[in-house]
């Protein structure tokens, strides 16, 4: 079971709301702003696995989801999008990227526990 999570998300409240949730359910949480920190994170502590916002500066949630499949030191840790995008190619092209599961916002909590908890 994935106990370490890296939580990628440039909105303060979603964050918030997420790091609340997973800390109550017994997970240890990390936290990065941008692709690029989590990049970097996720190379650093190798959390066992990570939730992807999209929509984020500097480096989206795609491209920073291709750069972690891509790496040979990031490439096995399961990473779940966390978006408001909801169309089907939203969802598409995450799973062509290597995203292991997509929960669209507004999520209820236990909608986004049991895909984290179906991640390993």
């Amino acid at each position: 079971m994935a106990r370490n999570i890296l939580i990628v998300e440039d909105n303060p409240v979603d964050r918030q709301r997420l790091e609340k949730l997973l800390g109550e359910a017994g997970y240890m949480v990390a936290t990065a702003t941008d692709g690029v920190q989590a990049v970097a994170s996720a190379k650093r502590s190798k959390p066992d696995a990570i939730l992807m916002d999209i929509n984020m500066p500097e480096m989206d949630g795609y491209a920073a989801t291709r750069a972690l499949q891509g790496d040979v030191q990031t490439k096995d840790i399961p990473v779940l999008l966390v978006s408001a995008k909801n169309q089907k190619a939203d969802k598409a092209w995450g799973q062509m990227l290597g995203a292991k599961g997509y929960v669209t916002k507004p999520f209820s909590d236990e909608q986004l526990l049991s895909q984290v908890r179906a991640l390993h």
